[in-house]
């Protein structure tokens, strides 16, 4: 599997990299939304691991904009912000998933189902 982690803590991302590890073959990573955009045309990534709060250009707008370029695009949103109107925004941008910060084992749950599904389907 071919990541892109997307957020701008460094200890955040390099906690989801522990997490996810093991799973995939491929960890790219940036700290904002704007670059997001970039690192997924240079590395189209099978998923994209996406906090909403960050400098330099939000998850949401970049969940919209990678989502609207490739719409096979994949983004789950890993957040601290557990609220019911950026659920709805996340959604409407095109994301896959919604994923609290504080239930970061839930990350490895929705790759690997998809993965499950995926090769069900194979």
């Amino acid at each position: 599997m071919n990541l892109l982690i997307v957020d701008d803590s460094l200890e955040m991302r390099l906690e989801i990299i522990d997490l996810v590890a093991n799973i995939a073959y491929q960890i790219h990573e940036c700290a904002n939304g704007t670059d997001a955009v970039a690192a997924y045309a240079q590395h189209k990534p099978d998923w994209v691991l996406i906090d909403i709060m960050m400098q330099g250009g939000d998850g949401i707008e970049a969940t919209r904009q990678i989502v609207a370029r490739w719409p096979d695009a994949k983004v789950v949103i890993v957040t601290s912000y557990d609220d019911a109107d950026l659920k709805a925004a996340a959604k409407a941008a095109g994301a896959t998933d919604y994923v609290s910060k504080e239930n970061l084992l839930d990350v490895r749950r929705v790759l690997l189902a998809e993965t499950h599904e995926a090769n069900s389907k194979a």
